[in-house]
Parts: C-alpha cells; structure tokens; sequence
C-alpha cells in the first residue's frame, strides 16, 4: 500500500500531498495521524523553512472519510467523533501555529474539513477548477478543523453563516473575491508550481519574522490593542535579536540586497 501522506523535500521546501487520489483524498485514520504527526515534526524540524500542502490526483481533499465514518457508526462505538478531539483539532493547531510560513495548492475540490486545511494556510493558490465547499450541515454536521475561527477572519461573521449553513460550492472565481484564495493561477496544472515558487521565496525570506508575524495576527485579529501591542513588542525583541535582522540593516546601509539565514 502506498503511504497516505507523501513528504517532498526540495531545499528548505516541504511539499505534503495528501496521497489518496482514489478517495479524493479523503481523511481517514492514517492519514489524519500521518499529517498530525508529521506537521509537529516540521515544528522543530530547522531544514524546513516553507511547507506545501496539496492533494493528488484531481482533488485536494474532499474531508473526512464518510465510509470509514458510517463504518465507525454502524458500529456503535463510543465517541464516534472522537477524531475532532484525536485527530482535527490537533492538525488544525499545529498548522496554524506552524513556525514557518504554509502554502495550500488547492487542485480541484476542497470540502469540508478538506476546505478547513487549506484555509488554515497562510497562502491559498487555486486555479479554475479550484472549489470550495463548506460540507459539514450537509451531513448534519458543525464545522471543524478551525473553520469557525478561520473563516470568518478570511470572509467576515455574515458571509460565514452563510456558507457554512448553506453549504452550497464556491468556484474558484468567487472564492478569490470573497479572499479565501491568495492567488488564482488560470492554469490548473500550474496551481502546485505556483505554490511551490511561492514558498521558496518564502523559504529564502527572515522565517522567524515571518513566525513572528503569524503569532501577532493570531492575537491581534481576537485581542485588544493593548494585547497586540503586547505581542508587538514581545516580537520585536525576538526578531531584533537574530542574525537575520542585523544582516539585513548591515545590508540596507550598505545598499545591498540581504540574504536570510532563519537565525
């Protein structure tokens, strides 16, 4: 059997496929467990500066497995859904807070918990294929996987009741109006190259500031001016420490382009 998640390493680019193209990639046990424990690895993993998250085959990642979950149902097992607590929720918290910036080439559909991974990315590359479809009420379900904290803070409270209750496809298009998709290539063959080039960039980039960054909007967005200035200048006296910051004024001051070390 081949491994439900593949793992690329190109320089300091980690490329994630989810690897269940005969599912749509769809999350079953083992592949949830592969990505969680493959995403607390990169935390600490310093060869890895930029992560691209993807799906083979024709879509990204329809969410969770509903044959295993009627299966699990059939059953009567206790905590059926379980797996929010198990498997979802960790994933969500580990690639939100991932210390390193996470690109999401969304190749064909991305549904339900699927669509959740991908908005928990910091970029969102799409092309016209490119769907999103909030799926949970369709099987009589809440949103999981962070969507009720990611989702708003991308389209606003009004327009996320409305897709998640509503539960009807986003294509590609609409998706990039409404801000959910950072770029829209107009080649779908080209969405997982464009995310890569984006996240070598990146990788190339000061990856503490970029750390940094995510942990101020994360408060920021939710907390008070003074708990984001609080954070603010916790940052910066993080960033002002490292030797990315004072390569990078050597380099201004001297009129030269800065080269990043992500130390």
């Amino acid at each position: 059997m081949s491994d439900p998640l593949l793992v690329d390493r190109t320089d300091a680019v980690v490329t994630l496929t989810l690897n269940r193209p005969e599912s749509m990639n769809s999350l079953d046990i083992p592949l949830k467990e592969a990505l969680r424990d493959t995403l607390a690895q990169l935390e600490t993993d310093r060869s890895c500066r930029a992560v691209v998250l993807t799906g083979a085959g024709r879509a990204f990642c329809v969410g969770q497995d509903l044959r295993e979950h009627a299966q699990i149902l059939e059953a009567g097992t206790s905590g059926t859904l379980d797996t929010v607590r198990a498997h979802f929720n960790p994933i969500a918290q580990r690639l939100a807070n991932l210390p390193k910036p996470v690109v999401a080439a969304v190749n064909g559909t991305a549904a339900g918990a699927g669509a959740a991974l991908a908005l928990l990315a910091d970029f969102r590359i799409a092309g016209p294929k490119t769907s999103f479809l909030m799926a949970f009420a369709n099987v009589g379900l809440a949103g999981d996987t962070g969507i009720s904290w990611s989702l708003p803070r991308l389209v606003g409270h009004a327009r996320a009741v409305e897709l998640l209750m509503l539960a009807e496809p986003l294509a590609a298009a609409r998706a990039h109006e409404l801000g959910m998709v950072s770029r829209l290539v107009d080649d779908d063959a080209a969405v997982l190259p464009a995310a890569q080039e984006l996240a070598a960039r990146l990788a190339a980039g000061p990856t503490v500031a970029y750390a940094a960054i995510k942990r101020e909007l994360s408060i920021g967005d939710a907390g008070t001016l003074s708990d984001a200035l609080a954070a603010e200048a916790q940052a910066q006296a993080i960033c002002g420490a490292t030797e990315d910051h004072r390569a990078a004024v050597a380099s201004f001051v001297a009129k030269e382009k800065p080269q990043f070390s992500g130390r």
